[in-house]
Formats: structure tokens, C-alpha cells, sequence
């Protein structure tokens, strides 16, 4: 369940983005979410005793019910640090009110990298990912697509 209609908070975020710059809310929103995830990973797996990608389901499970869209998984390796994750039904899709040619929806990808990097680490298996969109439900597609991959050796 989502507190604020997504209108509302869709209206924020673009408020915000147009105030900081694109390029600059995306930097600060990425690392934000990222650490918010690593933390939420930590108390949600001592708490229901979860480990490797159950957490990862788990996550996506809770961000689906509280109204940020509809998350599944396509497919995730732990081991290699990789992961597709499909969204659909994006909060932030729908509170637009027209296709536009940003991919709005990237406002998660810093998740997503935090959540696989805890998982990494919780088992044993340390990995720095990066997340990105590659899909977008505001460039017209029905549906969005998160691409995880390790970061490259020297970056």
C-alpha cells in the first residue's frame, strides 16, 4: 500500500528532477535507494530468515504489494551477480500523463543494485553490480526491464 497517490508522488519526483537537473536526481536518488535496500535486506532477512535470492523475491514481493507496480523476476544469478527483473503497472508510468522518451522508471534501479550486492556479500560471494533500465512502460512499451550486471574490473 502506497501512503501518497501516485500522482502525488510522481508529481514529487519530477518536481525534484527539474529543481536538481535529470542527470543529478539520478545520482542522488541511485546511491540513496541503493543504501536504503542494502539496509532493508539486512533487517528483513534476520527477521524472516531469509538468505541468497529469496531476499531478492522477497523485496520485490514487498514493493509489488505496496503499490509501486507489479515485480517479477525473469531471471537472477547470485553467483554471477546478474539478475532481469519485469515491471509492470510502474507507479511512475501510470502517474504520467503521456508517453514521454525518459526512462522514468530507473527511480528503482539503485534497489536493485543494493538488494543483489547484500545478497553478494551475505553469501559470501561479494560482487559491486550496477542496475540500469533498459525497458521502459513510458516509452511506450507495456512494460518495463532492469538489467543487473557486475561492474566492470576498473571502473
Amino acid at each position: 500500500m502506497r501512503c501518497v497517490p501516485r500522482r502525488f508522488s510522481g508529481g514529487r519526483h519530477q518536481a525534484v528532477e527539474a529543481a536538481l537537473g535529470r542527470a543529478n536526481y539520478a545520482e542522488l536518488l541511485y546511491h540513496a535507494s541503493y543504501k536504503s535496500a542494502r539496509h532493508w535486506c539486512d533487517k528483513e532477512a534476520a527477521l524472516h530468515g531469509l538468505s541468497g535470492i529469496a531476499v531478492f523475491e522477497h523485496y520485490l514481493r514487498r514493493l509489488s504489494r505496496r503499490g509501486w507496480g507489479s515485480f517479477s523476476v525473469i531471471e537472477a544469478d547470485a553467483a554471477s551477480g546478474t539478475a532481469d527483473i519485469r515491471l509492470d503497472h510502474s507507479a511512475f508510468v501510470l502517474a504520467q500523463a503521456k508517453v514521454c522518451a525518459a526512462k522514468t522508471c530507473s527511480r528503482f534501479a539503485g534497489w536493485f543494485a543494493g538488494m543483489m550486492d547484500w545478497i553478494g556479500e551475505s553469501t559470501g560471494r561479494p560482487v559491486k553490480t550496477l542496475c540500469c533500465e533498459t525497458q521502459c512502460g513510458a516509452d511506450g512499451h507495456d512494460h518495463c526491464i532492469f538489467a543487473i550486471r557486475p561492474q566492470a574490473a576498473n571502473s
